[in-house]
């Protein structure tokens, strides 16, 4: 069985994926967090390590016992949580990924063998410069509007440059040929839209706040316009996603960073969707001006043509399946069972 590491397990991404390697049955999953795993995922997992990846010594010391075919790097500091702590968000986001990356380089020189570095970003790498903007390109590709305005954005674009960075050219100039050790794959994700995890941090969690509020039979204060229109997808989708693209045989793929799409729906839209299950849920709308403006920096959408094409990327879950079919059976079994 392939050996697997997945840092950031208690976030949003992390619960669905370890799920996913769990049920594909072949992958002995390891993880690391600074927090335990919760019952939910903890019998899933071969090994866990408390660790925090800015903590190079203790990221090297993971890889000094065991011998990854694959690493799944989630951990971070998403954009709201980076605003109000960027040192943090350069530790953990920054310095995190260039310690996993160099920790596994040196185990792939060890092993003799190359490692998969799988490594979500995200459309806060984006950063188009007015909503004018925003409306003229309604769906923007990889290369386009890399401008991002928050250090959440600017640590995801840095990592995907750092990825490719240690998988094509890092220490070229020296005697040992490092290129190749690592084979550094990315999915670059819209919002997305969980009934696991409670959402904590993230500018787009409007749509998943929204869900479980009306769930509990709690009103909701938006903080974003109702027209506010960007990408959102199932969770369930993002973690195929991200297996999907590991699984893909090298050759089929022409470039390191790929978006994937769900759905483009605006804060009303989702506000309606969820009201047709939960008919007396209460909205109402107080604009944070500093998270309105990082969300209307993102594009309305974009275009994952390019991983349908390199390795058949489709979602399962557009938009009235995503809440019909995934998040309101599972979210109003949570909370009923509370």
């Amino acid at each position: 069985m392939l050996q697997a590491l997945v840092t950031g397990i208690s976030g949003e991404v992390g619960h669905g994926l370890i799920k996913a390697l769990s049920a594909s049955e072949e992958f002995e999953v390891s993880a690391a967090d600074i927090k335990n795993p919760d019952e939910a995922i903890s019998g899933n997992l071969k090994n866990f390590f408390e660790c925090d990846v800015s903590d190079s010594n203790a990221v090297n010391k993971i890889f000094e016992k065991e011998n990854f075919d694959i690493i799944f790097h989630l951990a971070s500091i998403l954009s709201t949580g980076g605003e109000k702590s960027p040192e943090k968000a350069i530790d953990v986001n920054i310095k995190g990924i260039i310690n996993l990356l160099e920790a596994a380089t040196s185990t792939a020189i060890r092993c003799k063998k190359s490692a998969k570095f799988i490594f979500p970003s995200s459309i806060a790498a984006y950063g188009l410069p007015s909503l004018e903007e925003k409306s003229k390109n309604k769906r923007v590709t990889e290369e386009q509007f890399l401008n991002p305005i928050t250090i959440y954005g600017i640590s995801k674009l840095n990592g995907e440059k750092l990825g490719r960075y240690f998988s094509e050219n890092y220490m070229l100039l020296s005697d040992l040929d490092r290129k190749n050790l690592i084979d550094f794959r990315c999915v670059r994700f819209p919002g997305l839209l969980s009934p696991d995890t409670v959402p904590s941090g993230g500018t787009s969690d409007y749509g998943s706040e929204m869900i479980h509020a009306a769930a509990q039979g709690q009103s909701y204060e938006c903080f974003v316009r109702p027209d506010t229109t960007i990408p959102f997808m199932a969770m369930a989708d993002a973690a195929g996603a991200l297996l999907s693209l590991s699984n893909t045989s090298k050759t089929s793929l022409t470039t390191r960073i790929y978006n994937v799409a769900g759905f483009s729906v605006s804060a009303k839209e989702i506000e309606n969707e969820v009201k047709k299950f939960f008919p007396n849920f209460k909205v109402s709308y107080k604009i944070n001006e500093a998270r309105q403006r990082i969300v209307d920096s993102w594009p309305m959408d974009i275009d994952d043509s390019l991983a349908q094409k390199n390795w058949g990327w489709k979602k399962k879950y557009d938009f009235e399946k995503t809440f019909s079919e995934y998040l309101v059976p599972k979210i109003k079994e949570r909370y009923q069972s509370k």
